[in-house]
């Protein structure tokens, strides 16, 4: 009997992280450049241990999640420091900690002391470390990422070029998700540039999330839990009248 209750167990177990997944997807619809999470899980047989390959029961355990890279759509806002990557690629961000993190959010903007930053203030790399424009200055970014600024009061034929943006495009297997939505590469190393990203200027990406397919697969997870939860009860009555029937003989 503990076959299928732990079989159970487990698929309703998953069945939760996956709905799990799923609402923190659809609360990332209106997310600017947010890349569904997928939630993968694999059956894993279980024996007895005993060296002779006897699957006695198999387990649902979740596989090393991933995220959907279909670009979201483009829409153009006017804003000169929006920014939305064409294709493959990603911008380069600095993290707390010192460390080079990608993402797709192009909503960008100057701070007070001039420094370029994310919508979540995080300074944006470019070709020698974090960008700095001159305080008060008007910015613009190129289709290659080529940041220039105008200062104050001078004539349109001053504008100066201060940096380009770091645009990388690493392979879409070798990118993982951290826990504060970023990407890195695997191997924890920064990611070469790559000139053959461009960029959109003056408009954003939107997520690539489908809500009606998400809400699909919210109700579907439901049905499954309900489902692994019926198999539980049943195991459970399965064992009172197996109990019944020893007590009776």
């Amino acid at each position: 009997m503990d076959r299928l209750i732990y079989t159970a167990m487990t698929g309703a177990s998953q069945a939760l992280d996956q709905q799990t997944v799923v609402a923190n997807n659809l609360a990332n619809t209106s997310t600017t450049g947010f890349r569904a999470q997928l939630a993968n899980f694999r059956a894993v047989p279980m024996g007895f241990g005993d060296g002779n390959d006897t699957t006695t029961r198999t387990f649902v355990l979740s596989a090393t999640p991933g995220a959907d890279m279909t670009p979201g759509p483009i829409s153009r806002t006017g804003n000169p420091l929006d920014v939305a990557i064409e294709g493959p690629g990603w911008l380069s961000v600095m993290t707390p900690d010192g460390n080079e993190a990608y993402t797709r959010a192009g909503n960008l903007h100057v701070d007070e002391n001039g420094q370029l930053l994310t919508a979540t203030n995080l300074p944006v790399i470019g070709q020698g470390g974090p960008i700095a424009v001159p305080p008060g200055s008007a910015v613009t970014i190129g289709k290659d990422g080529t940041v220039s600024a105008l200062a104050p009061g001078n004539p349109p034929n001053t504008i100066a070029v201060i940096d380009q943006l770091k645009l990388v495009n690493p392979p879409a297997g070798s990118m993982q998700r951290g826990d504060d939505g970023l990407f890195r590469t695997a191997d924890g190393n920064p990611a070469d540039p790559d000139p053959g990203v461009t960029l959109a200027p003056e408009s954003l990406e939107g997520s690539n999330v489908n809500p009606v397919a998400a809400m699909v697969s919210m109700i579907a997870n439901a049905r499954q839990f309900q489902l692994q939860t019926k198999m539980l009860q049943t195991a459970d009555q399965n064992e009172q009248s197996a109990n019944q029937l020893l007590n009776f003989s």
